[in-house]
């Protein structure tokens, strides 16, 4: 009996010239690693009904065909008009015919200086219309998130908030440093983006709000049922009455003896 064979998942094509990893172990801290979770599922449930907009995290990102050293790591990678939101083993811009919109670093003991001093300018040489850089841990970087947008080949600092948040146009979004993470403000609502944690608790909170009134209706109904039943009993008593008094006038006669 032949086995069956499955069908490949949709991604990016392996190709030994662009290896899909860099050699080294992508992992830092959990500050580092719990930031850029927290950022991806907010970037992911923000753009979730956007078919041609692609997120990503530690993802290769190769920038120049035929030249596989011309290569980075970001740690979170957002790209617009890109066909599909498929598995990628590593983001080919001349492939994917379109430059990542938005890119992010989380600073690290080990990266902040490339991160802050190199990244900018090479992103910027690029194409990529922003660059964030955040610093989880609060150790590198004053203030602990920074950006920087592209104009005319050149980043441009990003003037803070006096709460420290940082816009994104490309995103749509406002950036809140909060503890270990960024927290995502919608622009268009002035909503903040709950976390997949807090969604979950909304749900369950929901949940419970609905349990309680369909167990308040529940009871409102029995009540209404009991009283219906009263209403009923009293009626039937007050037929059962007016029989008696038929019966009588009727045992009277018709001059009332």
């Amino acid at each position: 009996m032949d086995k069956m064979r499955l069908a490949p998942l949709p991604g990016t094509q392996v190709d030994p010239r662009y290896p899909d990893s860099n050699g080294r172990f992508m992992g830092d801290t959990d500050y580092h690693n719990e930031a850029l979770i927290f950022l991806r599922q907010g970037l992911e449930d923000h753009f979730a009904d956007r078919p041609n907009v692609y997120v990503a995290m530690n993802l290769v990102m190769y920038y120049e065909e035929g030249n596989p050293k011309r290569r980075r790591d970001p740690d979170g990678l957002v790209a617009k008009k890109v066909v599909g939101k498929h598995r990628r083993r590593s983001f080919r811009i001349w492939e994917e015919k379109v430059v990542p919109c938005t890119l992010f670093e989380m600073a690290s003991k080990n990266t902040w200086r490339v991160d802050l001093y190199e990244k900018p300018a090479l992103y910027a040489s690029i194409g990529v219309k922003e660059y964030f850089l955040f610093d989880p841990e609060g150790c590198y970087l004053n203030p602990l998130l920074q950006g920087f947008k592209t104009v005319k080949g050149k980043p441009v600092p990003l003037r803070p908030a006096a709460d420290g948040s940082l816009v994104s146009k490309q995103l749509g979004l406002r950036l809140v440093p909060e503890d270990v993470m960024l927290r995502l403000i919608d622009l268009e609502t002035g909503q903040p983006i709950p976390t997949r944690a807090e969604r979950a608790e909304q749900e369950r909170q929901r949940a419970e709000e609905a349990g309680e009134r369909a167990e308040q209706e529940r009871q409102r109904a029995e009540e209404a049922g009991e009283r219906a039943e009263q209403e009923r009993r009293r009626a039937d008593e007050l037929e059962a009455e007016l029989r008696r008094l038929k019966d009588q006038l009727k045992k009277r006669g018709p001059n009332g003896e």
